[in-house]
């Protein structure tokens, strides 16, 4: 499978809450990390989205918030997801941000040069990245 997001995350369904029109969807990674995603149930039980499935979360840089210094601070944003920043690489305008994870995993993001600057990104800091589970896509093998 070959997409633009930056992030595509593959991990097993470890638990599904179903509400009237939407689900919540926890996907664990081979980390141990847990992603929250929200999809509707029809996309549920069209993809076939069960507990100790296989699935892909895909989410776009731009939709990863950046967080250092997150003590606290209590958001209603599902996943926050610890690491350490990997590296930062300049653009004109944005510069793209990856960190990695405790468990390997690496999130990719895009934020202004101005917020690199007053978060203090660069390698070797300790950043949270933050992602609403309405901003993943989750898909399952064919």
């Amino acid at each position: 499978m070959k997409v633009s997001a930056r992030n595509v995350f593959k991990g097993q369904v470890s638990q599904i809450q179903e509400g009237s029109v939407n689900a919540e969807v926890v996907l664990t990674l081979p980390g141990g990390e847990k992603l929250v995603a929200v999809v509707t149930l029809a996309s549920l039980k069209s993809l076939g989205i069960a507990v100790g499935k296989e699935a892909v979360a895909l989410v776009k840089a731009p939709w990863v918030m950046l967080m250092t210094e997150s003590e606290g601070i209590r958001l209603s944003a599902r996943n926050c997801l610890e690491g350490k920043v990997l590296s930062v690489t300049d653009g004109a305008v944005n510069a793209e941000v990856v960190i990695e994870l405790a468990g390997g995993s690496k999130v990719y993001s895009i934020v202004t040069r101005d917020a690199v600057n007053e978060l203090g990104l660069a390698a070797g800091v300790s950043a949270m990245a933050v992602i609403k589970a309405s901003h993943i896509i989750l898909g399952v093998p064919a």
